[in-house]
C-alpha cells in the first residue's frame, strides 16, 4: 500500500486543487460569464465527445491496465508497446469519423428543434473527440509507469486553467462565439501535445512493435478482451454523460445548464475514489497476476473503509450547504438543489465500494463487468426517457441515482460470490450511523443572513463532529493514530 497511500495523497491534492479550479470555473465564471445556454451548448459538445473518445481507442486502455506489465521492460522499450497502443485510436479514429459522419443528419435531426446551437457547432464534435480519446490512452500509459501526479495536474488543474481564461476572454469580448469554442476545444489539444512531451522525458517509449513478443502473449485473447472493453468502457462513461445528452434531447439548452453545474458540485465526493483508482487499479491488476488475494482484499477493505469516511464527511458537506451554495449564484441555479441531493447519494453508493471495479475489470471475470456496464446504460437510457418528461431536471437526477445504486449493489454481490471478499464489518455500520447523526445535526443548524458566513461555520462544526464521533468510535485505526499524532 505504499506506493498507493504516497500517490493517492499526491493524487487527492492535485484533485481537489483541480476541484477549486472546478468551482471557480462552473460556479462563477461560467454562471456569470456564459448565458445558461451557453453552458449548455459546451457540456453537450464536451458529453457527446467524451462518449465518442472512450470508444476511439477500441479497448487499449483496459488492455494497457491488464496486459502492459508482461511488456514492461526499459532496456527493450517495453518492447515497442507504445507504438502498438497507438495503432488502437488510429484506427478507431478512421472508424468512428466515418460512422458519425454518415449520421450526421440523423444526430442533428434530433436536436435541431430542442439545441439548434449545438447542432449549429455539431462538427466540433470531431477533433474534440479525437484529443480526450488520445488524452485517455496516454494517461493510461503513464499510470502504468506509476506515474500518475503530472498527467493529473494537466487533466485536473492546466486544463481547467486554461478553459477559464478562455470564458474570460470571451466575456470581455476578445472572443465571438465561433472563437470561444475553437478555443475551448483546443484546450485539450493543448493538453495531448504537453502530455505526449511528458510521456517522452521519463520513458523514451519506443514506435518499433515487437510483435513476436505481442503474439507470445496470445493476440486473440487480447484482441478480444479490448474489443469487449471498450463497449463496457462506453457503458461506464454513459452513467457520467448520458443524462445531459438526454436532457438536451427533450428540454431545451438552458437546462442542460442549469443541470450542468448542479451535478457538477456531487462530484467532489468523488474525488478521493478518483485518486485511490489511478494507482491502485494497477496494484490490482499486478497482485492479481500472481493470484495474491490477501494484498487484493486489503486493497478491497481499506479502499472501502476510507471512501466512506470520505465520502460520508462530503457529502454531509455539500447537502447541509447547498441552499446557502446556490444563493450566490445567479437565480436560475436555485432549482438545482434537488439535483445535487439526488446524485450526492447516488455517488456515496459508488464511493462505499471502494476499488471494486478494478478488481472486477482486472480479473478473468472481466466480462461479467461488462455485461453489468451493458446493462447499466440500457437502464440508465430508459430511466432517463421515462423520468425526464416527466421531472425535468431532477429526473435526470434520479435516473442516475438508481442506475448508479444497481451497478454498485450487483457488483458487490458479484465479488462476494466469485471471490468471497466483501469490504464491510461492524465498523462500517458505525460510519454509516455517523453519517446520518451529523447530517441531522447539520441539517438542522441555524442560517446566517451571509451565506459564505453560514457555509464557514456549518463546515467547521460538522467536521469537528465528524471527526470526534470517528474517533471516539474507533471506526478506523490509522485514522485514530493520526488523530493522536496531529495532537503530539
Amino acid at each position: 500500500m505504499g506506493i498507493i497511500k504516497k500517490q493517492g495523497i499526491q493524487n487527492t491534492i492535485v484533485t481537489y486543487f483541480g476541484i477549486i479550479l472546478g468551482f471557480a470555473n462552473l460556479l462563477v465564471f461560467q454562471p456569470l460569464f456564459l448565458t445558461t445556454e451557453e453552458i449548455g451548448l459546451t457540456r453537450v459538445l464536451f458529453s457527446f465527445s467524451s462518449l465518442i473518445a472512450v470508444f476511439l481507442p477500441l479497448g487499449i486502455g483496459n488492455i494497457t491496465v491488464k496486459y502492459f506489465p508482461k511488456f514492461r521492460n526499459a532496456e527493450k522499450k517495453h518492447h515497442g508497446y507504445f507504438g502498438f497502443m497507438l495503432l488502437f485510436p488510429v484506427a478507431g479514429f478512421l472508424i468512428i469519423t466515418a460512422a458519425l459522419y454518415l449520421s450526421r443528419d440523423f444526430f442533428i435531426g434530433q436536436y435541431i428543434d430542442q439545441s439548434a446551437l449545438f447542432v449549429e457547432f455539431f462538427d466540433y464534435i470531431f477533433p474534440l473527440s479525437l484529443f480526450l480519446g488520445l488524452i485517455n490512452v496516454l494517461n493510461i500509459y503513464a499510470f502504468s509507469l506509476f506515474r500518475t501526479t503530472f498527467p493529473s495536474v494537466l487533466n485536473d488543474v492546466v486544463s481547467r486553467i486554461f478553459t477559464i481564461l478562455v470564458i474570460a476572454a470571451y466575456f470581455i469580448k476578445l472572443l465571438n462565439l465561433e472563437q470561444f469554442v475553437f478555443c475551448f476545444v483546443f484546450v485539450y489539444g493543448l493538453q495531448l501535445i504537453l502530455l505526449l512531451i511528458y510521456i517522452f522525458i521519463i520513458d523514451k517509449p519506443g514506435f518499433k512493435v515487437d510483435f513476436k513478443m505481442v503474439k507470445s502473449q496470445n493476440l486473440n485473447e487480447i484482441l478480444q478482451y479490448g474489443f469487449l472493453l471498450s463497449f463496457a468502457s462506453i457503458a461506464s462513461l454513459g452513467l457520467k454523460y448520458l443524462d445531459s445528452i438526454m436532457i438536451a434531447r427533450f428540454l431545451p439548452l438552458t437546462a442542460v445548464g442549469i443541470y450542468t453545474i448542479a451535478a457538477f458540485i456531487p462530484t467532489v465526493i468523488e474525488a478521493p475514489l478518483f485518486a485511490l483508482d489511478k494507482i491502485a487499479g494497477t496494484k490490482i491488476s499486478q497482485a492479481l497476476s500472481v493470484n495474491n488475494r490477501i494484498e487484493i482484499q486489503e486493497i478491497y477493505y481499506k479502499s472501502s473503509r476510507y471512501m466512506l469516511l470520505a465520502g460520508g464527511l462530503l457529502f454531509i458537506g455539500i447537502n447541509i450547504n447547498i441552499s446557502s451554495l446556490l444563493s450566490l449564484l445567479p437565480a436560475d441555479f436555485a432549482q438545482g438543489g434537488m439535483v445535487v441531493l439526488i446524485i450526492s447519494i447516488g455517488t456515496f453508493f459508488t464511493m462505499a465500494g471502494g476499488s471494486n471495479t478494478a478488481i472486477i475489470f482486472n480479473s478473468d471475470k472481466y466480462k461479467f463487468g461488462a455485461f453489468l456496464l451493458i446493462l447499466l446504460v440500457v437502464i440508465a437510457f430508459v430511466s432517463n426517457v421515462v423520468l425526464i418528461p416527466i421531472l425535468g431536471i431532477e429526473g435526470a437526477a434520479l435516473a442516475t441515482a438508481i442506475s448508479s445504486f444497481i451497478y454498485n449493489l450487483l457488483k458487490y454481490l458479484f465479488i462476494w460470490k466469485q471471490f468471497k471478499m466483501q469490504p464491510f464489518d461492524f465498523s462500517s455500520l458505525k460510519v454509516l450511523s455517523i453519517i446520518f447523526l451529523v447530517f441531522f445535526i447539520g441539517y438542522f443548524l441555524p442560517f446566517y443572513s451571509n451565506a459564505v458566513l453560514t457555509i464557514i461555520y456549518k463546515s467547521i462544526l460538522v467536521t469537528l463532529i465528524y471527526v470526534l464521533l470517528a474517533f471516539f468510535w474507533k471506526v478506523d485505526k490509522e485514522l485514530n493514530d493520526t488523530v493522536k499524532s496531529f495532537f503530539r
